[in-house]
């Protein structure tokens, strides 16, 4: 495992409101003067007389912080989502923009004046993809990781766990603890993750574990012993079909998600990590079923909400769960998500 501890992903902002007149002005600025083919010079001058700054190292962090968001890329260029932001109507739609520019393109250590290939928040959410949540001390050890020597693009959790344990190690919060907190308050303003108790989840995992509120009222998930029960599955499919993949679409995603048939949520202690109640599911395959859009019978072939759209229906139908996994504690399983998960969806 390559490591570089000199090298970190070296974010800095000036401003940390994306809705906010400084933000947005400044950025206009910029792709005015990217329009007109300004020098760097005159790119600087034009910026600190629209929002003016003590020092000319302020007006360079102003510019650069757009560079290391992905807005722009250099001197002569700006990405075509960058107009896009500007003209959004509200701030919903500009910060859903927001989401998609920094995935596409962000890249933390890169200024106007030097380029860089790390894109780190694209490398952050495809491990939050294959592991399933994130501590902020794991997201803290994460900015340590020379992204172009990790080939998969992704970490496994034993690696997030390597890199954790190597931040605290070097009490990197305590040395940069500005970046620290930089990269936080962008992750707080992305779509469809959301922070709760510490931890990072996709949304839609966040709700099948603590219900729509999404407060840590309820059952809070034991992270090993969840990596245990998908484990469990892995090993189960890889028995039976040679390989890891989804039950559904038997195909080999580099990402599966271990999908609950009676949601954790409503699950006793045992239920909650008994493999048999679970399959592993593509993510759209588990969004789908964990929001009891779909179900199965008994037989594998799926059932369609009444709430989804036709061409959904169309697609999904040519699918059906391999019957090699539907076992009698499944069937039992499964009759509770058709009566409690997916029928009340479909009323």
């Amino acid at each position: 495992m390559k490591q570089n501890y000199e090298s970190y992903w070296k974010l800095t902002l000036e401003y940390t409101d994306i809705n906010s007149d400084k933000f947005i002005n400044t950025l206009k600025i910029i792709v005015n003067c990217i329009d007109k083919h300004h020098n760097y010079r005159e790119l600087q001058e034009d910026v600190n007389s629209c929002c003016p700054k003590v020092d000319m190292g302020s007006v360079r962090k102003s510019i650069n912080q757009f560079v290391k968001l992905g807005f722009i890329n250099d001197i002569n260029s700006y990405n075509l989502e960058t107009i896009d932001f500007l003209n959004a109507r509200t701030n919903r739609r500009r910060e859903s923009i927001f989401s998609q520019i920094v995935y596409k393109y962000a890249k933390f250590n890169a200024s106007i004046t030097r380029t860089h290939e790390w894109n780190q928040i694209n490398f952050l959410i495809k491990t939050l993809e294959e592991v399933g949540e994130l501590s902020k001390s794991n997201i803290i050890g994460l900015m340590l990781v020379d992204i172009l020597s990790i080939e998969k693009c992704y970490l496994k959790q034993e690696e997030v766990n390597f890199y954790t344990q190597e931040a605290q190690n070097r009490g990197f919060v305590d040395r940069k603890y500005n970046q620290v907190g930089y990269l936080f308050n962008i992750l707080n303003k992305l779509d469809d993750i959301v922070f709760i108790d510490n931890m990072l989840y996709f949304e839609d995992d966040a709700k099948v574990i603590f219900g729509d509120s999404l407060k840590q009222d309820s059952r809070k998930r034991d992270n090993y012993l969840h990596r245990v029960y998908k484990n469990l599955l892995k090993e189960e499919v890889e028995e039976q079909l040679g390989n890891t993949k989804c039950m559904v679409e038997n195909l080999s995603y580099p990402s599966l998600v271990a999908s609950h048939i009676k949601p954790f949520i409503k699950s006793n202690d045992f239920e909650a990590y008994d493999p048999n109640n679970g399959f592993l599911l593509s993510r759209n395959f588990d969004i789908l079923f964990d929001l009891g859009y779909i179900t199965f019978d008994n037989n594998g072939k799926i059932l369609c909400s009444n709430k989804l759209e036709n061409d959904v229906v169309d697609y999904i139908s040519n699918y059906q769960l391999n019957p090699l996994f539907l076992n009698e504690e499944r069937l039992k399983y499964l009759d509770f998500h058709r009566e409690k998960v997916f029928k009340e969806q479909y009323e």
